[in-house]
């Protein structure tokens, strides 16, 4: 008989990345009741988006505790996802997912600076902040549907290509809701700045 090679990957790491992302999303639940409930029916009712769209929201601990879920989440996607293509290194999988990691949220803290600065110079700061703050919710809502992925490409169907071109349409999906939502109560403010405000 020919021995076959079999690649045993250490669950161990991706376990502790998973449960950490977990305990923060709850964390959320637990402190901020009340918020939470108006967020995760996002996608069919924008009153989180309209009652708590004020200034320094984007500081907020809610916030900010869904935004680091959805970081975790989606560099961890994003690695399954190179993984499931063969476009990661066979070894030290854990640094490849804290590289990705550390870029993503340098470019959405880029992304998040280059956005104020414009709004700044056409002093937008307001605005800016309100769609920051909208869009944002809408991709830390998608990464709900991330974390489910993630424990289905984890433990149940490993590197599935079909699980993962599914939970892009619903990413895209769900931030296409987003994106609608916004022209269609931004869209008087929205005209004269419309490159920016896409972008």
């Amino acid at each position: 008989m020919n021995p076959i090679e079999k690649t045993v990957y250490s669950l161990d790491w991706m376990t502790l990345v998973l449960f950490v992302s977990m305990m923060i999303f709850a964390l959320g639940k637990y402190l901020y009741h009340n918020k939470f409930l108006n967020f995760i029916i996002l996608p069919f009712n924008d009153k989180y988006v309209l009652l708590h769209n004020k200034k320094g929201q984007l500081f907020n601990w809610f916030h900010i505790l869904l935004t680091v879920f959805q970081a975790i989440n989606l560099a961890f996607f994003i690695f399954m996802s190179l993984k499931a293509f063969d476009a990661l290194p066979s070894e030290n999988h854990q640094n490849a997912f804290f590289m990705v990691f550390a870029f993503l949220v340098l470019f959405q803290v880029i992304k998040m600076i280059l956005q104020f600065i414009n709004g700044f110079v056409f002093n937008t700061q307001g605005l800016i902040s309100e769609l920051v703050f909208s869009k944002t919710s809408y991709l830390n809502h998608s990464s709900i549907l991330i974390y489910i992925s993630n424990v289905i490409l984890v433990y149940i169907f490993r590197d599935s290509k079909m699980i993962i071109y599914g939970t892009i349409i619903l990413i895209l999906l769900v931030n296409g809701i987003g994106v609608i939502k916004l022209l269609k109560n931004y869209q008087k403010a929205m005209i004269p700045y419309f490159v920016y405000i896409i972008l």
